[in-house]
């Protein structure tokens, strides 16, 4: 009988929805833990998790037997709705649409690990808007920065 076997790591980033600084230090480990279950629940391996009050980066092996698109939407719905349930803003949190997703091989993963953790010290440094273009460009991936999160640097 065949197998399917595979070893495929990918970082998401995504935004909150109009870049506001909604992710707060008094929650965000609540949500990360939260989004792990999320992710661990779809048979996914969560690798990192991090970020800034205005965007996250997940850092996962992939489950192949669930889409890509359709995972990262399961994370932002449920994580909209556990926000939205605790009451941690006032009014109503949202991710942007879209997202971005980048591959890397076994031998990256403590880098990237790295990279990840260290978000609010590399933030000190660099815009996300910076950081977002350097990895579009670094991965060689083709865009316009009219399909680009929304920016208010």
């Amino acid at each position: 009988m065949g197998a399917t076997f595979t070893q495929l790591h990918f970082q998401f980033v995504f935004a909150v929805k109009g870049r506001n600084n909604f992710i707060q230090f008094a929650w965000e480990e609540e949500l990360y833990k939260y989004i792990t279950a999320v992710v661990q629940n779809d048979n996914h391996k969560i690798l990192s998790i991090n970020g800034m009050p205005d965007h996250i980066h997940i850092f996962l092996g992939l489950n192949t037997v669930i889409a890509i698109s359709d995972m990262v939407k399961d994370i932002k719905r449920a994580s909209n709705n556990w926000i939205n349930e605790k009451g941690f803003i006032k009014g109503k949190f949202q991710w942007q649409s879209g997202y971005g997703a980048f591959s890397y091989g076994k031998s990256q993963i403590e880098q990237v690990c790295k990279y990840i953790i260290n978000q609010k010290k590399h933030h000190e440094k660099l815009s996300f808007k910076t950081e977002y273009i350097s990895l579009l460009k670094l991965f060689e991936v083709a865009f316009k920065d009219e399909y680009l999160f929304e920016y208010y640097d």
